[in-house]
Parts: C-alpha cells; structure tokens; sequence
C-alpha cells in the first residue's frame, strides 16, 4: 500500500509541476527571454535562434532586424566594450516615424504595456524646451535636439529606458533600451580600474 501511495504521490507532483510555466531564474535582465550576459558571440547566437536576422558586427556593435512587441522590422543593437567582451545592454530602435502623432502613439502604446508588465515608472520627463504650436512644429523640435521623452523603468535585475529619439533632421523613432544591472556594475568597475 505504501508503494501506490509513494507512486502516486510521485506522479501527482510530477505532473502538477511539468504544467507549470517556469519562472525567470536568471540573476540578469532578459531581453525576449535571452538574458543579457555572456559574451557578444554567445549573444549573436541566442539571438539568431530567437529568430532575429543577424546584420553582422562592426567595432563591437552587433546589429539584428526583427519583430519585437508587435512592431516590424525593428533594429536591435547590442555592443560590449572592446577590452571586457561582456553584453550588458540591448537598444531597440523602432521604425521611423513621419508625424507627431505616430511617433507620441508609439511611445506611449510601449510605455502603457511596460509600465503595466514593471510599475509605476521610476522617473519619467516629457517635454520640450519650448512650447510647439502643431505637430509639424513638435516634429520639427524633435529633430533639433529639444524635445525630451524618457522614462525609466527599475527593476532588481536592471534598468529599462524608452525615448524619442532622431538621427540629425531625417529620422525620429521610439528607442527601448535594457541595461542589465549586473554586467553593467563589472563594465563599470574596468573603467574606473582604468582611471
């Protein structure tokens, strides 16, 4: 008797625990699932296998396309510092954006989900240096470099940042970047070593 209850037991913990979704046990901030840790191949290699299309690396950026929370053909870039070849921050860039109210939409549609996966955001400026009188202005004001959207999210595994951001006058985008907190604090420390 004792032997089919043992069995029993057995099997019920098995399979109650085989249905059950298996939680984060990684110390570093995930990006997509991957953690971000490792070394820039390791990384380009979980990447590739989460169906990023790998554009190459250059000076020790990795650059990836791919779909990321329901935008297409976002521009993923990850980069470690040439003398400690350590990840420890991922940058989305999300596609280009033509009108204020496009790229205000994107911004605050990201911002909505993440502050309903981590909080209430740890610190959050938006504004422009002056006020805009239309959203061709804001646009405008954008690409000069005065506007500021950033908000930061904090968690115990890292940090994560969303902005507005421009490439000089021909491109404004929404980037999303994951800054892992523990490879961040050992690049960190090699530069003050190097000081």
């Amino acid at each position: 008797m004792k032997k089919i209850f043992s069995s029993l037991l057995f099997v019920v913990v098995l399979t109650t625990s085989y249905g059950q979704v298996q939680p984060d046990t990684s110390a570093h901030l995930t990006f997509k699932g991957i953690p971000i840790d490792g070394t820039l191949n390791e990384f380009v290699l979980k990447m590739k296998k989460s169906g990023f299309t790998y554009q190459g690396t250059k000076n020790g950026i990795a650059t990836f396309y791919g779909d990321f929370a329901s935008y297409t053909n976002c521009m993923i870039g990850t980069s470690t510092p040439i003398s400690k070849d350590l990840v420890s921050k991922v940058v989305v860039l999300f596609p280009d954006c033509d009108t204020w109210s496009l790229l205000s939409g994107n911004y605050y549609y990201l911002k909505d989900m993440l502050t309903s996966k981590y909080g209430k955001p740890w610190d959050c400026v938006e504004k422009f240096d002056r006020e805009p009188r239309d959203d061709k202005d804001r646009m405008y004001e954008v690409k000069l470099d005065r506007c500021k959207y950033l908000t930061s999210y904090e968690t115990g595994k890292g940090t994560i940042q969303l902005t507005i951001a421009h490439n000089d006058v021909n491109s404004c985008f929404v980037t999303l970047a994951y800054f892992d907190k523990i490879n961040g604090e050992i690049v960190k420390q090699q530069a003050q070593d190097e000081l």
